[in-house]
């Protein structure tokens, strides 16, 4: 085996804060919608208030995701999207998943 083909393979490179279910889906959710509120992602990741809830603060003070918080009529809504620093998480994450895939 070629050095270079055993470094395709390194788990370490693997970002463990994407790679959880609810965050992959919750970052693949938001690499398309670019913008959503909470009940969106919520509702296309199938995950309860609590799991999202704690999976988009994670994300959040990893500096992957950021809120804006806004009012719709009277109430509070909470808007995410992902920043410059998830998105680069997220274009590495995906060519090493390529890496790992690739024949």
């Amino acid at each position: 085996m070629k050095e270079t083909d055993q470094q395709n393979y390194e788990f370490d490179r693997i970002d463990d804060l994407i790679h959880s279910r609810v965050r992959l889906a919750t970052m693949a959710y938001l690499s398309g919608a670019g913008t959503a509120d909470f009940k969106a992602i919520k509702s296309a990741v199938n995950a309860t208030d609590g799991n999202i809830s704690v999976h988009l603060r994670k994300l959040e003070d990893a500096g992957y995701i950021v809120s804006i918080k806004q009012f719709n009529g009277r109430k509070p809504q909470t808007l995410y999207e992902i920043s410059d620093k998830g998105r680069s998480a997220w274009r590495q994450y995906l060519a090493h998943l390529s890496e790992l895939l690739a024949e």
